[in-house]
């Protein structure tokens, strides 16, 4: 080969070595603006993660979300938010409001001891039956069994008055009303055990599914704010037009059948 080729084709190579290295190069350029991309992408992506489970860690949760959650008023219910409950019969003149929590102790006995004779009064258009209920007892015990008790006795008076005076009793009963420090109405599954001794409950899937989703939730904290606002200071307590109705000792309320019956008949004709 002569020196002239063999210059020539070390030039060449010399060209192509210098065209491949400036492949190369822009090969390499490229690859690091993908790589500082994806890691730019990547931060975002971990921030906004990040991000994001703050703020759903900040989110409230349980009662303090029901707070916020869209108000459903059960049916046969009146007043703006329908937290006004008044059973029986619309000719009865007198109405008896009763303030109850359904964790509280007195108030289950007060039912096992008077309720039928209640039930039996407003059956017979004696009086009307206005009904508040009170959560008081989640704030003074640790639970939820109160607002969680009465966010359900809302998905049975959705289905009638009758299904909610059955319930309330049912709830009340010695055979499943817990003790006051026993928790156990915080749980569906218990409460819709109680309904299934309901009739017009006892697999009554609508029912059910409000219970579990807690469809009555915000209605149950409206509800139990009448407590408050009435000032009333403990459970059971019985009022009508206005003046609270008590046993013999004139303090606590009338826990037999007997002490009931004189103090609403004293009431009926004030």
């Amino acid at each position: 080969m002569s020196k002239r080729n063999s210059q020539s084709a070390k030039t060449a190579a010399r060209e192509r070595l210098r065209q491949e290295r400036e492949r190369q190069a822009k090969r390499d350029k490229a690859k690091r603006q993908v790589i500082v991309a994806a890691s730019a992408v990547a931060v975002l992506a971990a921030a906004g993660g990040i991000g994001y489970a703050v703020v759903q860690g900040n989110k409230p949760t349980g009662w303090d979300a029901a707070k916020s959650k869209p108000l459903v008023k059960p049916a046969n219910t009146t007043g703006s938010d329908g937290t006004t409950v008044v059973i029986g019969k619309s000719s009865a003149k007198k109405t008896l409001t009763i303030y109850e929590d359904p964790r509280c102790p007195i108030c289950s006995m007060f039912e096992q001891k008077v309720g039928s004779t209640v039930r039996k009064d407003i059956d017979d258009g004696k009086f009307k039956l206005r009904y508040v209920g009170a959560t008081f007892l989640d704030t003074n015990l640790p639970g939820v069994g109160s607002k969680n008790a009465l966010s359900a006795l809302g998905a049975a008076l959705n289905v009638s008055p009758e299904a909610f005076l059955d319930y309330r009793a049912a709830m009340y009963s010695a055979k499943w009303h817990p003790g006051e420090n026993d928790d156990k109405f915080k749980d569906d599954a218990y409460l819709i055990k109680i309904a299934d001794t309901v009739p017009a409950l006892k697999g009554n899937a609508a029912f059910q599914k409000a219970v579990q989703d807690g469809t009555y939730d915000r209605w149950a904290l409206e509800e139990s704010k009448i407590f408050d606002k009435d000032g009333i200071q403990g459970t059971p307590t019985l009022k009508m037009d206005g003046k609270t109705l008590t046993g013999p000792d004139g303090k606590n309320p009338p826990l037999s059948e007997a002490d009931f019956n004189k103090a609403v008949d004293a009431a009926l004709k004030g």
